[in-house]
């Protein structure tokens, strides 16, 4: 089986900007540890014309204070399905397969065309700041560039049930062609489990150590993070939270239980070893997201034997598991109900510490890129 590989940017290499966070960089090896044979096609051109046009369109909506989806412009989509047709032509590919499902929408080719996503245009709509206030365009050119990629599809891969359930609900998808294969973690180096052990035993059991890692502090529900650290201290819990990826949001001066360390690039050997660092040290990875697609992250901590705290939103269900491999909570649920399960979990180490390998297991039986990769090539096979 041979696959030409789809993606806007350029999946060969981790250093380039847009590249998903990663995934569509581990969604290739992903497969490709498969002993599947693959084809790179992309980066695909923005063609200047197109570019400006877009650009145009994007600056009128503002004028208006609405928002454009520069990235489903129909013509520039177009332009991709040609370069996509040109490049596949004369090559002896089986399946084209897309990281996420707008760059295949015009594509016209005689072989099946399978995506993996990790949302619907659905899912994103008034989700995301982003694609919040939308000019009518985006609204209706998304819904019909969505409805075009699934029928057009031979497989609808997504990474979680939210996503997966709204493509059938909402756009009317064969559920017959829609799969959920859950993407996994953005790591390197994978840990065994004697090192994962080991780290586990290594943190401290008199101080609680909560990690907060994300770049935007309000939609990753940093001031929640905040709150729970700051009730977990006044319950008598020595607590610590150190905060990566941005700066916290405070007004007034930085509590002293606050450890903020800022933006750390994974672009480099040493960014990534250090985050690896920060999360083996961690007793729970606290993110009380508001609006979370997926979030690898959590597959990223689980991976290094730390439970996850966060919400009952988007497709994080589909990651962690109540207490398998963290908690989940609800959107209007107070921090004091965080911090009675954390207190709860870490004033009974011992239940703490089977909490944590239960999050490594879950990490190895299903949250990592193998065992997705591998399911997505049996996938692949069954429509050869």
């Amino acid at each position: 089986m041979r696959v030409a590989y789809v993606t806007p940017f350029d999946a060969r290499t981790l250093s380039v900007p847009n590249n998903w966070s990663g995934t569509g960089y581990y969604i290739a090896q992903s497969i490709k540890d498969q002993s599947v044979s693959f084809d790179y096609i992309g980066p695909l051109e923005d063609k200047l014309p197109l570019k400006f046009l877009s650009g145009f369109k994007s600056r009128y909506y503002k004028l208006f204070r609405k928002n454009y989806i520069r990235y489903i412009e129909p013509l520039v989509l177009q332009d991709y399905g040609r370069q996509i047709a040109e490049k596949i032509q004369g090559n002896p590919v089986d399946i084209v397969f897309s990281a996420a499902s707008d760059s295949i929408a015009y594509l016209e080719c005689d072989q099946p065309i399978v995506f993996w996503a990790d949302a619907t245009f659905a899912n994103l709509i008034d989700f995301y700041p982003a694609y919040s206030n939308l000019c009518k365009e985006s609204l209706k050119t998304a819904h019909r560039i969505q409805s075009i990629s699934l029928e057009k599809s031979k497989l609808a891969i997504y990474s979680s049930e939210w996503a997966a359930q709204t493509a059938i609900n909402y756009y009317n998808a064969d559920p017959t062609k829609v799969k959920v294969v859950p993407f996994g973690a953005n790591i390197e180096i994978k840990k065994g489990i004697n090192e994962v052990k080991a780290s586990i035993e290594a943190r401290p059991n008199d101080k609680c150590k909560l990690l907060f890692l994300g770049v935007d502090w309000f939609r990753k529900g940093g001031d929640v993070a905040l709150r729970v650290s700051e009730e977990l201290n006044n319950l008598g819990l020595d607590t610590e939270l150190t905060v990566v990826g941005c700066q916290p949001v405070i007004e007034g001066t930085v509590p002293n239980f606050v450890k903020p360390l800022g933006f750390i690039s994974k672009s480099t050997t040493a960014g990534k070893d250090k985050i690896n660092q920060i999360i083996a040290e961690s007793h729970f990875l606290i993110l009380p997201s508001r609006a979370e697609c997926y979030g690898v992250v959590f597959c990223e901590a689980n991976s290094l034997g730390v439970p996850c705290i966060s919400r009952r939103v988007g497709g994080i269900p589909t990651i962690i598991k109540d207490d398998l491999n963290g908690k989940l909570f609800d959107k209007d649920a107070a921090p004091i109900e965080y911090c009675e399960y954390i207190y709860n979990a870490f004033t009974n180490y011992a239940r703490y510490k089977e909490l944590a390998l239960s999050a490594f297991n879950e990490y190895e039986s299903c949250l990592n890129w193998r065992v997705s990769g591998n399911k997505v090539k049996e996938l692949l096979m069954s429509i050869v």
